[in-house]
């Protein structure tokens, strides 16, 4: 393909396009990087890409800059384009480039034929200045180490294995870590908005591209046109509430797993639900002594990489029968070889032990965002707390956010509800039964925000849009195109 510029015009009330006729406002001082006009060059399969400087500390706009990977997928019919649907598949640490490349084509066809589908990696992530500390072997360890700790000794290996990380992330990173937070993730994207040539911002947000997407309108209320946040984070939670609700989510698939188990005939599991969630703990119990075996390398099936397995496998419905089939190996057989894949799958280690920089941009980012227990035995009485409510997934979860005490770059800024007073509709995507991002918290954010609108979807799995739900696919294009959303509180089925 040859080198194209495409600017995103605005083609006005013919398009169903509202409240873009006012260019946003340019912050003093960074008019460099508001004015760029990105050289994009084709890179595969009707694909365009390019890079855009932001400024590494926006105090210092003359200082270091970061460079921002961008990809898109052209509008299929230029003259009835609105402009670009920026996304982000959440995270943090989630490329969202890979995520454009893998699915933009499987968005609504009208949404297609009428936006660029546009995704970036946010500082730090992947190919923008990303964040890399730790070693394929190192996270090895750090993963396969006991999260769910019987004793003292158990607890201080998982303390120091945490702290180590920090400290490979220290010496690796430490004039970045500052300032890779969702704040400053959030004014890169207006740097975005207006490199691409929008006026105001249309934006489809996953998971923690929600808080992303959240963060953008506070700071930037007036630049919003149209924002889905699927899969809510809550952001007035502190960093071990997010964790322990999200461990209570967790709980939450795994009994509508089991009641689809049993449902389905032949559970090799039990009978009912509350026999399948009780063999699936005496499982997990039993692998804490002893691990799995493992046929593709030389690594042990621990409890934490089980756990870790059936996490990933209750974030999509479509993997339940994929996880039938390794709770029935592990159990019947001793062999953790598809949990361990599933496992690695969720943290994007490679067969040749290699891993991409996930682990280690979103350690540095949630570690950043908020403020973190001061000391190993705090994060230990918030583990005790959610193991109470999530027996099985909770220690896991909150340990898994130890690294963070010894982090080398730290806020003081406490967590807050975000109103992002005088913003167009936003919509809020929650879905009933979500493992990783509670169905609570969308109905928080959507009541925080002042004009929010809640969707729900009455479902399985972690986010709605792209599951194949009609009524949601609608409601969401109907939105992202016309800048009208759907009725307040609508339920999908």
């Amino acid at each position: 393909m040859a080198t194209v510029l495409v600017l995103a015009t605005a083609t006005g009330c013919d398009s169903g396009e509202k409240g873009t006729s006012q260019a946003a406002s340019v912050p003093t001082g960074l008019g460099q990087f508001y004015g760029q006009k990105p050289s994009w060059k084709g890179c595969r399969s009707g694909f365009e890409c390019a890079t855009v400087q932001v400024p590494l500390d926006y105090t210092k706009p003359s200082g270091e800059k970061v460079g921002i990977s961008l990809i898109r997928l052209p509008a299929e019919d230029k003259s009835e384009r609105i402009g670009s649907l920026l996304t982000n598949p959440g995270g943090p640490g989630g490329s969202g480039v890979d995520f454009v490349r893998q699915a933009a084509r499987t968005f609504g066809n009208d949404l297609r034929r009428r936006f660029d589908i546009v995704g970036f990696n946010p500082r730090g992530v992947a190919s923008s200045a990303p964040v890399t500390c730790n070693t394929g072997p190192q996270l090895d360890e750090f993963f396969a180490t006991d999260a769910s700790p019987d004793d003292p000794n158990e607890t201080n290996k998982l303390g120091s294995e945490s702290k180590a990380f920090a400290q490979r992330c220290k010496a690796k990173a430490d004039a970045e870590l500052p300032y890779v937070g969702t704040v400053n993730a959030a004014r890169d994207m207006d740097v975005l908005r207006a490199a691409m040539g929008d006026q105001k911002l249309t934006y489809y947000g996953a998971s923690y591209g929600t808080y992303l997407g959240a963060f953008y309108a506070e700071q930037f209320p007036k630049n919003v046109r149209a924002l889905v946040l699927d899969g809510a984070v809550d952001p007035k939670l502190s960093s071990t509430d997010l964790l322990i609700e999200q461990a209570k989510g967790f709980e939450t698939a795994l009994r509508a797993f089991a009641d689809d188990c049993v449902k389905s005939g032949g559970c090799p599991f039990g009978n009912t639900s509350e026999a399948v969630v009780d063999r699936v703990s005496a499982f997990l119990t039993s692998t804490d002594k002893k691990p799995l075996t493992n046929t593709r390398d030389s690594r042990k099936v621990t409890e934490s990489l089980a756990v870790m397995g059936i996490a990933r496998a209750l974030y999509v419905k479509e993997y339940w029968p994929v996880l039938r089939q390794a709770l029935t190996q592990a159990m019947q057989k001793g062999d953790g070889t598809l949990l361990i894949a599933l496992a690695d799958e969720m943290v994007e280690r490679k067969a040749n032990g290699t891993y991409s920089n996930q682990t280690d941009a979103n350690m540095a980012v949630n570690c950043v965002d908020k403020p973190n227990p001061p000391n190993l035995a705090a994060y230990g009485k918030a583990a005790e707390q959610a193991k109470k409510v999530a027996p099985r997934f909770g220690p896991f979860v909150v340990w898994g956010g130890l690294p963070c005490v010894y982090w080398p770059a730290q806020t003081e800024q406490a967590p807050k509800p975000i109103t992002a007073k005088g913003a167009a509709p936003i919509v809020v995507i929650g879905t009933i039964r979500d493992p990783a991002t509670p169905y609570k918290w969308a109905q928080s954010l959507a009541g925080q925000l002042s004009s929010g609108v809640l969707l729900t979807f009455d479902g399985d799995g972690h986010t709605a849009y792209l599951q194949g739900n009609s009524c949601i696919t609608k409601a969401t294009d109907d939105y992202l195109i016309n800048a009208d959303p759907p009725k307040n509180g609508t339920t999908c089925r």
